[in-house]
Formats: C-alpha cells, structure tokens, sequence
C-alpha cells in the first residue's frame, strides 16, 4: 500500500444519486431487491446505491459519468438492473488497470432501515467489483424526516470510492 502512496497512483471518487419512491415500483438498494410498499422510479431498476457507486468509480478513474456510458436515452438500458452495469464498468476500469481499493457507501433513507440488509448488500458488491468483504463499508443515514427524503418520498446514496492504479 505504501509504495502505491509514495508513486502517486491511489485516486479518489465521489458518487451521488437519488430517486424518487413511488407505488407500484421495486426497490433496489445496492443490488438487494428490498421488500417494501414502494420502489424507486428510473430508467434502469433505479438503484440509487449502485449508480452512486458506478459515478465514484468512474470519477476516481477519469472516466466520466454514469450518464455517458450508459445513457436514460438509450433503449437499451430501460430497466436494466443496475448490477449489469456496474459489471461492465468493473470490466472496463479493468482494462485500463484500476483495481478498487475501498468503498464507503452512505445510504440516506428514512425508510426502510438499511442495519438488517448491510451484509448482504456488501457481499454482492464485493463479488461485483472482485475485493474483500473488509474493504466496503455501509452506512444507513436519515435526514431526521427534513426534506424529500425525509417525508418518505426518495431516497439518495453518497459514495466515495478509492482506487489504484495497477501498473
């Protein structure tokens, strides 16, 4: 870790999302499909962890946005789950040798309580972006029932994410 710290090449990046909660809709929260009276609204499934994940890696590599690879224009990505993209952004930032140090993952919601699915949202990002358990943490936040998020009407993810590049 040290002779990467000393060569410059640990980047870091941030990720942001949120969506709104609607009737008649599936929430998906870090890829774990949630039992829960609403669901996000999105083009894709509406993650809002996992595309705050995809914009913090990407930002920490220089290789844009969400919204430039996988466009809400584009047919293609209608409600696609979000975990197939995050696989293909792990197989890009492969190729341009990044691997994921750590992810620190807020997800800001009064409801549903995120402490009894944090395990199992980590175990299948690690699988996803190839790291160990250890190196994700997850966090459950509430914005003390201020604002749309706070009414129950949305839910948002901040992700910060470091990488290394491998060369």
């Amino acid at each position: 870790m040290f002779k990467y710290i000393k060569t410059n090449k640990i980047f870091y990046g941030i990720g942001y999302d949120v969506h709104k909660l609607t009737q008649g809709k599936k929430l998906f929260l870090g890829g774990i499909k949630i039992p829960f009276p609403l669901g996000t609204v999105g083009h894709s499934d509406g993650d809002p962890v996992i595309h705050a994940l995809i914009d913090s890696i990407l930002g920490a590599c220089g290789l844009g946005d969400i919204g430039n690879l996988f466009s809400n224009k584009n047919k293609n990505y209608k409600n696609i789950r979000s975990t197939i993209l995050l696989k293909n952004v792990i197989k890009l930032i492969e190729s341009k040798y990044f691997i994921i140090n750590n992810i620190d993952i807020n997800i800001i919601t009064e409801k549903p309580k995120i402490k009894k699915y944090r395990k199992k949202i980590i175990n299948l990002i690690s699988k996803i972006c190839k790291i160990k358990f250890n190196q994700i943490n997850v966090k459950g936040k509430t914005t003390e029932k201020l604002g749309i998020i706070g009414k129950g009407n949305a839910i948002a993810s901040e992700v910060v994410t470091s990488v290394i590049l491998n060369v």
